[in-house]
């Protein structure tokens, strides 16, 4: 049986066994007697979290139940994008191949030991 935490109102916190089928009954305080509803208590590693993280789980739970679809204007757009290149600054490396006067290939600054094709 799992421990549940429950609060009384005139003497704090306490803990007691209660089965899976009861897990939602109040329960009575050992100190006075009276009925005492059940609380969910936070875990201190969650209640120092980041606000930027926090924000990150509480959308990724959304999202789990709701996912967001891309729909024909999105497409568009990213497809739009792509035509006139991703916005990045990659270079194209201009090739170091020789040939030889017989006709075979020779990469002076590449590693010696690799074989051409």
């Amino acid at each position: 049986m799992p421990v549940y935490d429950y609060k009384c109102a005139e003497h704090g916190l306490f803990y007691e066994l209660a089965s899976l089928d009861n897990h939602a009954d109040p329960a009575h305080c050992p100190e006075c007697d009276t009925l005492s509803g059940r609380v969910i208590i936070m875990s201190p590693a969650f209640l120092n979290m980041d606000k930027e993280k926090k924000q990150g789980i509480e959308r990724n739970e959304a999202a789990q139940h709701a996912p967001q679809h891309s729909n024909a204007e999105t497409r568009a757009e990213n497809a739009d994008k792509l035509k006139h290149g991703c916005g990045c600054t990659h270079k194209k490396r201009s090739s170091k191949v020789m040939y030889t006067a017989d006709g075979s290939k020779m990469f002076p600054s590449m590693r010696p030991w690799m074989i051409s094709h």
